[in-house]
Parts: C-alpha cells; sequence; structure tokens
C-alpha cells in the first residue's frame, strides 16, 4: 500500500502531461498526413525521443544531486538537502499552478496554435522544414516531461517509487493516444483534463505543506549548526511554521492507511501547523478558484456558458 500511494501522485502527473504532449504530437502528425508531408514523420519522432531524452537527463542530474547531498550528515550539506527539496517543490508548485491555469485559458486555441505553427514549419524547404518539426514536438515533450521530473525530484525521499509511477502514467498516455489517433476511438478529452486536473490541483496544495515542512526543517538545521542563527527557532518548536494546529499521529498515522492514502491525495498531515493550514487554504482559494472557474466555468454568467463548447 506504501508503494502504491506513493506512486499514485505522479501516475497522475505524467498521465495528465503525457496525454497534452500526444495530443500535440497526435495534431502535428494527423496535419503533416492531410498535407502529404509524411516525408517529415521521421523528425516528428526524433523530437519525441530528444524531449524523452532530454528529461531523462534533467532528471538524472537532479536526482543525483540530491543523493550526493542525503549522504552529507555533517556540516551545511545536510542543511542543503532539505533546502533543496523545499525548494524543488516550491518550483514544482509554481510551475504545475501555472500549467493548470495556462491549459483552462489555452485548450480551446491549442489545435489551431498548434496546426498554426506546423504550417509555418512545412511552407519551410529541405532540413529547415524538418528541423522546424523536431524543436515543436521536442519542446513540447520537453516542457511536459520536466514537470514530471520536478516533481519526483521533490518526491526524492520516496525513493524510485516515484519513478515506478511516471513510467506507468506515460504507457497510459501512449495508450491513450494510440486509442485517439490510430483507432479513432472517441474519449471525452474535456472531462478527462477536468477529472486529472482537479486530482492534480490537490496534489500540489499537498506540495505547499510538504515545501513549508521542508524549508522549516533546514531552519531547524541552519540554527543548530551555526550559533548565529540560534535565535531563529523557538527552543525544541518550529521555525517558521508557527504553532501546531493539531497531532493526529495516535488517531489517523500519515503512514498507514488510509492516512497515507488522504497524503498522497490531499496533502493531509498527522501534523500540522498553522502556517501549512494557511497556506494550504490560501492555496486552494486562489490557485484552486482560478482553475476551476476555467475549467468548469465556476462563476460564468448563464450566457456565457451557454456560449462555451
Amino acid at each position: 500500500m506504501t508503494d502504491l500511494t506513493a506512486a499514485l501522485p505522479t501516475f497522475v502527473i505524467t498521465l495528465r502531461e503525457g496525454v497534452e504532449a500526444a495530443l500535440v504530437v497526435g495534431i502535428v502528425m494527423a496535419y503533416l498526413q492531410k498535407a502529404n508531408q509524411s516525408r517529415l514523420h521521421g523528425w516528428v519522432y526524433g523530437g519525441i525521443g530528444a524531449g524523452v531524452a532530454g528529461s531523462l537527463v534533467i532528471g538524472a542530474l537532479l536526482l543525483s544531486l540530491l543523493t550526493k547531498l542525503s549522504q552529507a550528515e555533517q556540516g551545511y550539506g545536510a542543511i542543503a538537502k532539505p533546502a533543496l527539496e523545499g525548494g524543488f517543490e516550491l518550483a514544482a508548485i509554481a510551475l504545475l499552478s501555472w500549467m493548470l491555469i495556462w491549459m483552462t485559458q489555452q485548450a480551446k486555441s491549442m489545435k489551431a496554435d498548434v496546426e498554426g505553427a506546423i504550417s509555418s514549419a512545412v511552407d519551410r524547404t529541405g532540413l529547415a522544414a524538418g528541423w522546424s518539426v523536431f524543436s515543436l514536438i521536442a519542446i513540447a515533450v520537453l516542457r511536459e516531461g520536466f514537470e514530471t521530473v520536478l516533481f519526483i525530484a521533490a518526491k526524492f525521499q520516496q525513493g524510485w517509487v516515484p519513478v515506478a509511477g511516471a513510467i506507468a502514467g506515460l504507457a497510459g498516455a501512449v495508450v491513450i493516444g494510440t486509442l485517439l489517433f490510430q483507432l479513432g476511438i472517441k474519449i471525452n478529452l474535456r472531462r478527462f483534463f477536468q477529472v486529472m486536473g482537479v486530482l492534480l490541483l490537490l496534489i500540489v496544495a499537498g506540495l505547499v505543506v510538504s515545501a513549508l515542512r521542508h524549508l522549516d526543517a533546514a531552519l531547524q538545521l541552519l540554527s543548530l549548526y551555526d550559533p548565529a542563527w540560534s535565535n531563529l527557532c523557538a527552543p525544541g518548536g518550529a521555525c517558521l511554521l508557527g504553532p501546531q494546529v493539531w497531532d493526529l499521529s495516535q488517531i489517523l498515522p500519515d503512514r498507514q492507511f488510509p492516512g497515507i492514502l488522504l497524503k498522497a491525495f490531499f496533502g493531509y498531515t498527522q501534523t500540522l501547523y498553522l502556517a501549512q493550514a494557511i497556506a494550504y487554504v490560501g492555496f486552494l482559494s486562489t490557485v484552486g478558484l482560478t482553475y476551476l472557474q476555467g475549467a468548469m466555468g465556476w462563476g460564468r454568467s448563464p450566457k456565457s456558458k451557454q456560449a462555451s463548447p
């Protein structure tokens, strides 16, 4: 159960990002087929490979850095590990939040935008057309892959289990892409992205809680290691988290079922502090509400709802 719940968030993120990348690839392939430019298919496959390889290289570098820091148990190396984990989580929060909101705004014009870009690429001659197609696909795949890699780096403490979730999510995205563009099976993509978006929103909200915990741990280590920072944290308490809101470790531990499932999808923690609670609610009240208004049509007038597809 522990391994499964650790893999589920990464699976959700990779599946959603993978399907988005698959849509771009499918639109490009369909346009090339329609324009009798099947000679450029090889450049599409090359772009996919380059995007995946680039994501793997970035992931390997990040995980290698964190592994070396985890082996440094003394000095500033021990401080840097939770600080970097918190930093990766903050970066993942910013990137995934931006992606969620951006996607709701760009979804309607996505097909037209991709076809416009590929049309400009095909109009070029010789290798220029191939490299343009290659760049379009590679950037699209790398963008989605980087978001997943950043999330895996933020979940470094869980070992290789999130990587297994990412592989399963990628496989699921390939299956959905095949169903859509090779077999012609219709899937309600709007509903799919709505469900995946809500799950991803809750997962990112959990990252907010986790990021504050890691940054607080780094400050605690810093205050112990360097006397100049000794007044930074309360004796035996948190540094920036404030007073404790609850301690449910004896009632609903977050390393056992069902607490571990709540932790994976909703950011539940058995020991919650005031700053974490405020940040969690604040995130859902701002980013969450903005996303839901765009994705679900909340807050629109009846007239605008009827006009939307």
